[in-house]
Parts: structure tokens; sequence; C-alpha cells
């Protein structure tokens, strides 16, 4: 698991605030963790593109200005702005060890399917996936080897394997399949 250093402002809170703080090219978002006040906070954009823009969960490192102090969290939430297709907020959300902690992680697939060569068509269900585990079994993601995946065949959550981590879905969920190609009737 790869770590990030973010460093934030405190802000003002308040919807005309939070707009005006956007017009400026700025991103507003929320600390909250269980032992602390939740702190409403202010990023540049540039800041948070290694930890949005990226295949791969990571850890961030909060340093929030002017305070010295550093805290470890997760990106827990985040919001697009529909039309201008830019965050429009950010929660992040800080983690404790020995704490479990539901977390999306990424699906990255590896290889190239047996049935895609034979004219297969492949068919990911999921990109991402939500865990409960511990900080530090968190990983970055998870890579599933599809070589060897025919036609007609499908790689389930329960092909994943990784100790100390439950999956929030069920064992039989389909990750990715190979579905046979169509038919046209003429």
């Amino acid at each position: 698991m790869s770590e990030i250093t973010l460093k934030v402002r405190k802000r003002e809170i308040g919807k005309n605030t939070a707009k005006k703080l956007r017009s400026k090219g700025l991103i507003p978002g929320i600390f909250y963790s269980k032992d602390v006040e939740p702190v409403p906070i202010i990023a540049e954009p540039k800041s948070l593109r290694p930890i949005v823009h990226t295949s791969e969960t990571k850890i961030i490192k909060l340093q929030i200005e002017p305070e010295s102090k550093e805290y470890t969290c997760i990106l827990k939430d985040l919001q697009i702005d529909p039309i201008k297709d830019t965050i429009a907020h950010f929660d992040l959300f800080g983690i404790h060890e020995g704490t479990k902690l539901t977390v999306e992680v990424p699906i990255v697939l590896k290889g190239q399917s047996i049935g895609v060569k034979e004219g297969g068509t492949l068919q990911q269900n999921l990109s991402k996936v939500k865990v409960k585990c511990l900080p530090d079994k968190i990983p970055s993601h998870f890579e599933v080897d599809i070589s060897n995946l025919k036609i007609g065949k499908a790689i389930h959550i329960s092909d994943i394997q990784s100790e100390g981590i439950e999956f929030e879905l069920a064992p039989e969920t389909v990750i990715v399949a190979c579905l046979a190609p169509r038919v046209s009737a003429r």
C-alpha cells in the first residue's frame, strides 16, 4: 500500500462559502475520525489528483495547516460535479491501528483471455470491491489474472485469495466473465 502526503487548510463552513471556494479553483472537503471533531478543509485540485485519479487505494498522511499534527486517513467519499466533471467535494476518514475499516479496493485485470482470442467477449462486472480489514492489510488493488478465462467461464470474489480481508459481497459474485459470441439471425 502506497502512502501520499496531502497538505490542506482549514476553511469556514457554509453553502455560499463552498461555492466561493470552488469559484476560486479550490475544492472543499471534510476530515473526520472517531476521536477528532470533523474539520472542514480545502485543497488544491492538483494535490488531490494522485489520490483520486489512480487505480490504487492509498493511505493519506494529512497535514492540516496551520497545525503541525499529521493524521493518517483514506479517501472515503468523493462528489463529482455532473456538468463540469470536476471534484466538487471530498471526505477523508481517519484510520487507527487495530481498528478494522471498510474501503473500496480497485480490481485490475491482467493478461489476455483465451476466450477473447477465440471470439468471446470480456465482461467486467466489478472494477472495485468493498472490503473490511485492518489498515495495515489494505491492498492497493486486487490483480485478477484472466489469461485462462475461457468462453462461458467467470472469475468470482471467492477466487481472490487475501488473508485478513473480509469481502462485503457474496463469494459467488462475478468479477469478470467471458461471454460467447453473439450469432446473428439472418
